[in-house]
């Protein structure tokens, strides 16, 4: 193994121009979302170039245009030896004003030590890598024998959960790495919901009558959806400052389990007292949490705050969590993740980054989520490992420094030879 380590280590270093042409052709395509619908071009690419490695591919739309494309090469043991998923999803980020680009962010550059390019950093340097550190294990006759998936996936970047529609076809595997943005971070993840809090009333009034409303003596038995709201906001802000008393997570400051009212709509006109208020909240939770456990928290709160309230215990809030896409349900999921340090992937992947780079990986919590709490949710281990910083993620000239680049796919070359070629149950 200590010459494969070498043999991979020199080949990467030799071959980085093909790793830069394969990460230039990923960035060429435009798959912005939103507004998505726009990457079949590019899982097209994908999928014929894992079928020249020899994998078996599975495309198939989970929006129009927006296929998930997974490859599967099969072992030659498979019943007996690891199996890895390697995940990835193909879609970017919004442009913004492309005059603030030094260039097209659709066309690679490399300048100083830095490849640049919308995707650079998220996430298509991580799927460029792994499918090249596959295509060099290939070239160098390495062969496995446990399974090795590669899941092309769209959507993370508006929730819309390209990777829970792998796990709902049923694809699992051993171990899983998202080759998602973590610096080189071995990492899991907290968890993040959104929902919709409704207050309708079962009446409508002119505002004339308001004031038969609020005073003495009125008769009329109703109320503004608008003002009964703040009781709710106020409900959500008493349940959010006791979480941050009494929950907490290594590797999180504390607070950070949060809910955010983030959009309000309400009324309907200015001559009618307003009959309905809808919240939309943003709720970030711990990676020891899960969003229906969260959800029945939530709820169990604001159904007290309510139950106070004369008029709210006959017009209780309605509640609408989550929805597989911020375009067309308005909502997300993004479960949580919790690392297993001890499990024998996590070794094995630790293990290849202290052969590779000399010194043991930062293993700890990203402040972001992504797809990867799908995985761990369906019961799969995963961690989260990849190229490119956090703050250029989304940025305008959004790059990935290229030593960083052929350092995962060092690791990742290394990690997928040893894990795809050790036995089930053994370190």
């Amino acid at each position: 193994m200590e010459r494969l380590v070498e043999t991979i280590s020199r080949q990467v270093e030799e071959r980085k121009a093909e790793l830069i042409h394969l990460l230039s052709q990923l960035i060429s395509y435009p798959t912005v979302s939103p507004p998505a619908r726009n990457t079949n071009d590019i899982q097209d690419f994908i999928k014929t170039y894992l079928e020249q490695m020899g994998f078996k591919t599975d495309k198939w739309e989970v929006y129009p245009e927006d296929p998930n494309v997974v490859g599967i090469l099969k072992g030659e043991a498979s019943t007996e030896y690891n199996s890895l998923i390697v995940n990835g999803h193909v879609d970017v980020a919004e442009v913004g004003d492309e005059r603030e680009w030094h260039s097209s962010p659709f066309a690679a550059r490399i300048q100083d030590s830095y490849l640049y390019g919308r995707g650079a950093a998220d996430m298509k340097g991580g799927i460029a890598a792994s499918l090249f550190a596959i295509k060099l294990l290939q070239d160098l006759g390495v062969s496995f024998k446990g399974d090795l998936q590669f899941q092309s996936v769209i959507g993370e970047e508006v929730g819309e959960a390209g990777t829970l529609a792998c796990v709902e076809k049923g694809y699992s595997a051993d171990y899983a790495v998202v080759v998602d943005t973590s610096d080189l971070h071995i990492q899991g993840q907290g968890g993040v919901i959104t929902g919709w809090i409704t207050i309708e009333s079962k009446e409508t009034h002119h505002d004339g009558l308001r004031r038969k409303m609020i005073h003495a003596g009125g008769g009329v038995k109703g109320a503004s959806a608008i003002e009964k709201m703040v009781k709710i906001i106020t409900g959500l802000q008493e349940l959010e400052r006791h979480w941050a008393v009494t929950k907490s997570y290594e590797g999180f400051p504390p607070g950070t389990n949060t809910i955010n009212p983030a959009v309000i709509e309400g009324g309907r006109h200015a001559a009618f007292v307003a009959d309905r208020c809808a919240l939309w909240i943003t709720v970030h939770f711990y990676p020891n949490e899960d969003y229906q456990e969260v959800i029945k928290e939530i709820e169990d709160h604001i159904r007290a705050v309510s139950a106070a309230d004369p008029w709210l215990r006959e017009n209780p809030p309605q509640f609408n969590w989550g929805g597989k896409s911020m375009i067309v349900d308005r909502g997300e999921i993004f479960p949580s993740l919790e690392l297993d340090n001890e499990h024998p992937g996590m070794h094995a992947l630790t293990n290849s980054y202290e052969k590779l780079l000399g010194h043991m990986p930062a293993v700890g919590m990203s402040t972001t989520v992504t797809d990867a709490g799908w995985l761990g949710r369906a019961g799969i281990p995963t961690v989260i490992f990849g190229p490119g910083k956090l703050e250029d993620a989304h940025a305008v000239n959004e790059k990935v420094e290229v030593q960083q680049l052929l350092d995962f796919t060092k690791v990742m070359a290394v990690f997928i030879a040893e894990w795809c070629n050790t036995k089930k149950g053994e370190e």
